[in-house]
């Protein structure tokens, strides 16, 4: 798949201007990438600091025959996660449920998929990355952040964004993961035995291939459709 690459200086959301470009007729796999977002977003409407060194990229997704977008964000996870691990000279990147990609412990990044439909129809999904390169990380949050540069000081954002652009661009498959995505899911899985406060008190014992968070909890094993993972601690 060919990927056309958007480059901006300054936008509100690159989110917003790919769903721009996607009702006008863009072709799966094209890509806005900003050096500033002055309205970046994370997930469940939150916002997300985007200030010059970050990459901040959406991808245009568009469903063919046999694809299946509800586990689009756990792909794309998996697909940074590779791409992340193939550059070298960095710890392996891990994953937390359901959307951040981690690094030394730490938090990257994250992920954000957003689908637009026609009726009953899905006509695409913007997904959307984001992740700390040379910019300071934000202080207000929840999880400790953590920086590309800590480890790579010579990557640069422009640098990344076309590969990370071919990869999220490839994005494909059914409505339950394979085993082995399974198994690569579970060797990069940031929760896994850790426990939890919410969405409900347990420890996290993995995916399940409809990419539900299992939780062990005193009443026996319970999955988790969506939401947030909080922890007791972050010890």
């Amino acid at each position: 798949m060919s990927v056309r690459l958007v480059q901006l200086r300054e936008i509100g959301s690159t989110q917003d201007e790919l769903h721009r470009l996607a009702a006008d007729g863009a072709p799966a796999g094209t890509a806005v990438v900003a050096d500033v977002q002055t309205a970046g977003r994370g997930s469940r409407g939150r916002s997300w600091s985007s200030p010059a060194g970050g990459l901040w990229l959406s991808v245009l997704w568009r469903p063919r025959a046999g694809d299946d977008p509800q586990l689009l964000s756990l792909r794309a996870g998996l697909a940074a996660a590779r791409l992340l691990d193939s550059l070298g000279e960095l710890p392996a990147a891990q994953l937390k449920w359901p959307n951040d990609v981690m690094l030394g412990g730490r938090k990257l990044g994250g992920l954000l998929c957003e689908a637009r439909w026609h009726g009953t129809e899905l006509s695409w999904v913007a997904i959307g990355i984001g992740l700390n390169v040379h910019n300071a990380p934000p202080a207000d949050v929840r999880t400790p952040p953590a920086s590309l540069a800590e480890w790579r000081p010579d990557l640069e954002p422009a640098a990344l964004a076309g590969p990370m652009a071919v990869v999220l661009g490839r994005l494909g498959g059914s409505g339950t993961l394979s085993d082995d995505e399974l198994a690569e899911w579970r060797a990069r899985d940031w929760l896994l035995g850790r426990r939890l406060a919410a969405p409900f008190p347990g420890v996290v014992r993995g995916i399940s291939a409809r990419g539900e968070l299992r939780l062990e909890t005193p009443d026996g094993l319970r999955s988790v459709p969506a939401g947030d993972a909080t922890m007791v601690e972050l010890a």
